[in-house]
């Protein structure tokens, strides 16, 4: 099985610690509620511009009930942390695994009149890749400015026949970031980076976004919204999340895309129709964040400030949980001042490494009463959380340093209740399918796991 974390990241992790002096850090954000100054009423953008204090006020008090998480504080202090505003007028529709993921990319694909922007991390060779090439190929045929921005260490491996064929149709493909420095044209050398978005944006009309490569590896479901439950690990499935959006927050994601595409090439995206007059689609209130290397940690203010304010409930599915001081110490906090805190980690992993890494905090944060669930028999790559059922994300963010400091991601933040209602009805299926890990049979783990996590512990970093 091809893995979205083994590409060489072991030997890759070696070679940055010779590459590199020092280690870049996260900024401070404990107890950063209280270092904000945030408007009375959080700015929120529609179809015209920007709304009025009054009407912005009037559209978010529809969103949410009264008596939890104080939504519209919430929203004003996440705007004053990331410098993002909110987008009304959408609709977003969960999408769960694979088969259920592709089947939309591929339709909205199919259905493209003007131009198709892909952003992915992995682009596989393989049955599904192959799928996925020959749709982008056909539409650049047809008339269709296709522009692909695939990561340099996530296909590496792929033969580059595979991508040839398609510069050789007429799509329009980037490189990013080079393994290869012969490849730069001027740019700084700059390893560590790596674009870990999954983005696909149809005619600047349909975004997509999630945990979700372009891969075989998700051809099947996991448990979650499978019709026949695996017997054995030869069956196991991918389980995993992606999110389609419809409406104005879809020129969030475009512009995001351009920018990205303009910091590894000198020439000018093709000229298409890329910011079409939007429309309302829905009613969902959301904010699109994108991270980069040396950027403003958008999405890491944002999980920390969302966990920092909690009330009453955060629920985290997480691929790869290895998690910075700061973000366990938020945790930590919330348990102890009474939030239901339940993460659902992986119980069959890609990554060796990643999985006992991420056991180096559950002494911490079981003490503390947060509760640690493994999902059984399925592969989780989700990135997924719903707090106080009224705020929610889904993106390609793992919780850990590598996700935030080093690699470009790419989440969605949907408020209101509506949206995490759904959220949390996924969560309750994946805790139905999974194991507690409580305090006294973590003390009784094997002696063989201990020294797996010791060994992977020195490996934090650069996971």
């Amino acid at each position: 099985m091809k893995t979205a974390r083994m590409r060489c990241w072991l030997p890759l992790s070696l070679m940055c610690w010779g590459l590199l002096g020092a280690c870049a850090s996260l900024p401070n954000v404990t107890a950063m509620s209280g270092q904000l100054d945030p408007a009375a009423v959080p700015s929120v953008k529609g179809v015209h511009g920007e709304l009025s204090a009054e009407r912005g006020k009037a559209l978010l008090a529809k969103r949410w009930p009264k008596g939890s998480l104080d939504m519209q504080a919430q929203a004003a202090l996440e705007e004053a942390a990331t410098g993002v505003p909110l987008i009304a007028g959408n609709k977003c529709t969960l999408l769960f695994d694979g088969p259920q993921t592709m089947a939309e990319m591929l339709k909205a694909i199919n259905g493209a009149r003007n131009n198709i922007n892909l952003e992915t991390y992995i682009f596989d060779q393989d049955e599904l890749g192959l799928k996925f090439a020959d749709a982008l190929i056909e539409k650049q045929r047809q008339g269709v400015t296709v522009n692909i921005l695939y990561d340099s260490v996530g296909t590496l491996g792929v033969p580059a026949a595979f991508f040839k064929r398609m510069r050789e149709a007429g799509v329009h493909l980037i490189e990013f970031n080079p393994v290869n420095p012969a490849k730069l044209s001027g740019e700084s050398w700059k390893l560590n980076n790596r674009d870990h978005r999954k983005v696909l944006i149809v005619d600047g009309k349909i975004a997509f976004t999630g945990g979700i490569n372009i891969s075989a590896t998700y051809a099947k479901s996991s448990l979650f919204r499978s019709s026949a439950k695996p017997t054995d690990k030869s069956q196991v499935g991918w389980r995993d999340t992606h999110i389609k959006v419809e409406g104005p927050a879809v020129q969030a994601f475009q512009w995001l895309f351009v920018r990205q595409w303009a910091t590894q090439d000198k020439d000018d995206l093709t000229e298409a129709d890329y910011f079409p007059q939007p429309v309302i689609a829905g009613d969902k209130v959301v904010r699109v964040l994108g991270s980069e290397p040396g950027g403003k940690f958008e999405i890491y203010k944002a999980y920390n400030l969302a966990i920092q304010q909690a009330k009453t409930s955060i629920h985290i599915t997480s691929a790869y949980f290895v998690p910075d001081r700061q973000t366990v110490a938020a945790l930590m906090a919330a348990a102890r001042r009474g939030v239901d805190v339940k993460i659902v980690l992986p119980g069959v992993s890609d990554s060796g490494l990643v999985f006992y890494a991420g056991h180096a905090f559950y002494d911490d944060l079981l003490d503390s009463g947060v509760e640690i669930h493994q999902l059984k028999l399925a592969v989780l790559h989700a990135k997924t959380a719903v707090i106080d059922g009224n705020w929610s994300t889904v993106g390609s963010t793992n919780i850990d340093t590598r996700s935030f400091l080093h690699n470009s991601e790419l989440n969605v933040v949907i408020m209101g209740d509506a949206f995490g209602a759904e959220m949390e009805r996924a969560f309750q299926e994946d805790l139905r399918d999974s194991v507690q890990i409580t305090p006294e049979a973590w003390r009784h783990r094997p002696w063989a796991d201990r020294l797996r996590e010791f060994a992977a512990r020195f490996m934090n970093y650069w996971l």
